[in-house]
């Protein structure tokens, strides 16, 4: 079961992993989640499948790819010298090429289409048609052509409706219906976004105009669409002479266009890919992945995500098992562009494409997704913040001396200049508490109250609105962004600014000027720049004035009423600087990005938050001191008992159901408790595999990963301790599963030296599974080693 070990590349024999089914939103699923062993594919693996035999199909490029079932159907296309429309098989299952069966008559051989499944039929729609060796005939079409799966029939639909003819466009399937975008007509690139109104068995078919809203992509070809949340996604392509690295997200029910900004990433974090076409994305999950393109004047062959949900770009690091040193049976695929891809269960499949020197390609290529649900620490703790419950600070802000609830832990763990602040506030509370004699909190009834009094901490230099953006970046580790451009909000994050320069929170300082450079336009670049002046913000006063000097927007700035109004001295600054710009500075010093929330948490658990601890975690009588908060942010479990069922004695006794897990398993649940860590060793996994049910976490994260560990991770060195867990937690089918490679590796099993400590029950479980799986000779064998 040990993930490194597997078939060769071309014998595809290896089964994949069953994803893990539960409702990412409901708790109680977890219960139902069983473990299965077999051999398993490793999570982004990319294996090399067996190519298309030139007998079968040719090599090519610009063809389109679907899949149906357990099926990838490959149509049309070039193989460098003639235009395609056949139509290729290939089984996943048992990796095998073929030509499909079709009747009737196909689409002309073409190009630059786009192709969609609907139900049981594939719809091919569009493309560039003719003869590109004599090039004579070529032409854009707009034809619709419907495949069905069942019976092989190639049908031609009637279209009504003006449809221009196009290739290199973008299509899916989206409510019922063909959503057709873009594309190029053989004079221009063209922006118009077509729906084909209800593909059933009903013929003709209508075609109508989209009128669309909001940021509009510019007019594009050679890019690919992703449907993904109920929206769909364009990334990059050519545009003119233009090639971007935008992303754009359509809205099918507003029919509303979105540019995803990209103002939040920070310097240092992954960056969107670089601007490419001839690219191919798909969705899965909650993630888009792009791959391939020609990305000035390369052939780039990383493999980029993009989260839709946090909207954060990274790139996919393929497991180590997908290189192989053997150069024919590279794991990887190279750079290629006019590739095309899809998604069959829990792997794309990539086919073809144009590689180095201009050669087609006939490759087939498999990648494994991961199925993991999504990290929701940022999440938790940011509702922690948004209802105020256990808080046990009390700022005081500004003249005003406005109040703003929040909670010593993560403040203290985030922020080491109000981390001080706390501490000089706690020690007057002591102080003035012993100085009146007034060491503990009475209740009504003369008992000592269970809830300590707010901590109050005084601070002057931030008023409340500002410091609440702080403290949502504190707990989040992002900002809520305002309107972008909005001058008052520009103010309001320039406010924010002010007081991540002088808290030293380097992370948020980077948040603020990023979203104040991207929002500063014609409209408010002077107030911003007031603002800067007076703040003393020199970074953001600089851009402001560059901004300004540029030759395309300095005549219609001092033409502004706000000009005439601007400080004398500013006027001068500006026009010195039209008249003689700086030289530009160029700095080769890394930008200081703070640390994150991921980072401060794991810091806070490992002893920079031990003076801060207000409960104790008894592990089997071993005391472990902890945060209420934090374990009320992270566990139902931990919000309920705090709010309602608080032991007085402030310890709290640590077991999942009847089970109590071992200081090593109880260390790795801190450690996803406090900051989201899911690494651990297997004998962990089988520990706290019930934990996210018993515990109340947001999703089951935890037991995915615990899941996929105990899964691939059983090995010789390690299934004697795994087979001890198993047994103190009644995982009788882990149990089993480690005898079961006791038994067929005892020879190497025999030789470990915790095979003695084992108990005498488990000890005669082996003895047993010996018998029932060796003959007498293999025993006397066997006997003679030991």
């Amino acid at each position: 079961c040990n993930s490194s070990s597997g078939p060769p590349a071309m014998s595809c024999k290896s089964k994949v992993a069953p994803s893990v089914d539960f409702d990412h939103s409901c708790s109680d699923s977890v219960e139902y989640l069983t473990l299965n062993f077999g051999p398993f594919e490793t999570v982004h693996r990319w294996r090399r499948l067996p190519p298309c035999d030139e007998f079968v199909g040719a090599r090519r490029s610009k063809h389109t790819v679907v899949a149906y079932r357990d099926a990838i159907y490959v149509f049309g296309g070039d193989n460098g010298k003639n235009m395609l429309n056949d139509l290729l098989r290939f089984d996943v299952k048992d990796c095998s090429w073929c030509r499909a069966f079709t009747t009737g008559t196909p689409p002309a051989p073409r190009y630059h289409h786009s192709a969609v499944v609907y139900g049981s039929s594939m719809f091919v729609f569009g493309g560039y048609t003719g003869d590109i060796y004599s090039n004579s005939n070529l032409k854009n079409k707009n034809d619709l052509f419907e495949y069905k799966f069942a019976t092989g029939q190639w049908t031609e639909w009637k279209v009504e409706g003006r449809l221009v003819a196009r290739s290199a466009h973008g299509a899916t399937v989206y409510n019922d219906k063909l959503w057709i975008f873009a594309g190029y007509d053989g004079n221009a690139r063209i922006c118009v976004h077509l729906k084909v109104d209800q593909i059933h068995n009903s013929l003709p078919v209508n075609i109508y105009h989209i009128e669309q809203s909001g940021e509009i992509p510019p007019s594009c070809c050679n890019f690919p669409v992703a449907v993904c949340q109920d929206k769909m996604f364009v990334f990059s392509g050519q545009s003119g002479a233009k090639i971007t690295n935008n992303l754009f997200q359509f809205e099918f029910k507003g029919h509303i266009w979105t540019r995803i900004p990209t103002e939040h990433l920070l310097r240092g974090s992954p960056p969107p890919p670089q601007r490419r076409y001839g690219h191919t994305m798909v969705a899965f999950d909650r993630h888009l992945y792009v791959f391939g393109g020609a990305a000035d004047n390369t052939l780039p062959n990383e493999l980029h995500c993009y989260d839709v949900d946090s909207q954060t770009w990274e790139v996919i690091q393929a497991s180590t098992d997908s290189e192989n040193c053997d150069v024919d049976f590279l794991q990887m695929p190279s750079g290629r562009l006019f590739h095309a891809a899809a998604v069959i269960h829990d792997a794309m499949y990539i086919f073809g494409g144009t590689v180095d020197n201009n050669v087609r390609s006939g490759e087939m290529y498999r990648f494994q997704f991961s199925c993991y649900p999504k990290c929701t620490l940022h999440e938790d703790y940011g509702k922690l913040w948004e209802n105020r419950q256990f808080c046990d600070v009390e700022f005081i802000l500004g003249e005003r001396e406005e109040k703003v609830l929040g909670h010593i832990a993560i403040v203290t763990a985030r922020c080491k200049w109000l981390r001080k602040k706390i501490l000089q506030a706690r020690d007057r509370q002591k102080q003035e508490s012993d100085e009146s004699g007034s060491g503990s909190q009475k209740d009504s009834s003369g008992r000592s109250s269970r809830v300590p009094p707010l901590l109050e901490v005084s601070i002057r230099e931030a008023d409340a609105q500002p410091f609440e953006v702080l403290m949502q970046f504190l707990y989040t580790d992002k900002i809520q962004y305002p309107r972008r451009g909005h001058v008052q909000d520009v103010l309001l994050i320039m406010d924010v600014y002010k007081l991540a320069l002088s808290f030293k929170l380097s992370r948020l300082e980077q948040l603020c000027v990023q979203y104040i450079e991207a929002s500063v336009d014609l409209q408010n670049v002077l107030s911003v720049c007031e603002n800067a002046n007076k703040l003393q913000l020199d970074q953001l006063k600089e851009h402001c004035l560059n901004f300004v000097v540029k030759e395309s927007h300095f005549n219609q700035v001092i033409m502004t009423k706000e000009f005439e109004h601007l400080s004398t001295l500013l006027i001068v600054e500006i026009v010195r600087r039209k008249q003689q710009p700086p030289p530009r500075v160029y700095s080769d010093l890394p930008v200081d990005i703070g640390t994150s929330l991921v980072q401060d948490m794991k810091a806070y658990l490992e002893g920079a938050g031990h003076e801060f601890c207000d409960i104790i975690l008894l592990l089997d009588g071993h005391p472990r001191p902890a945060h209420k908060a934090i374990l009320a942010a992270r566990s139902s479990y931990f919000e309920a008992m705090f709010r309602s069922f608080m032991p007085e004695d402030g310890q709290v006794n640590i077991s999942i159901g009847e089970m109590v897990p071992s200081t090593q398993a109880f260390e790795s649940m801190l450690r996803y408790i406090y900051y989201g860590d899911v690494n651990m060793p297997p004998e962990d996994s089988l520990y706290l595999f019930a934990a996210p049910y018993y515990y109340g976490f947001s999703n089951n994260r935890l037991q995915a990963y615990c899941k996929q560990n105990l899964e691939m991770n059983v090995t010789v060195e390690n299934v004697l301790q795994i087979l001890e867990a198993a047994d103190k937690t009644q995982a009788l089918d882990m149990k089993k599963h480690c005898l079961h490679i006791i038994v067929h590796q005892f020879t190497k099993v025999s030789k470990l030296p915790n095979l003695r400590s084992l108990s005498q029950p488990l000890l005669l479980d082996i003895i047993d599974s010996l018998a029932s799986h060796i003959s007498d000779k293999q025993c006397t064998e066997m006997s003679s080693d030991i």
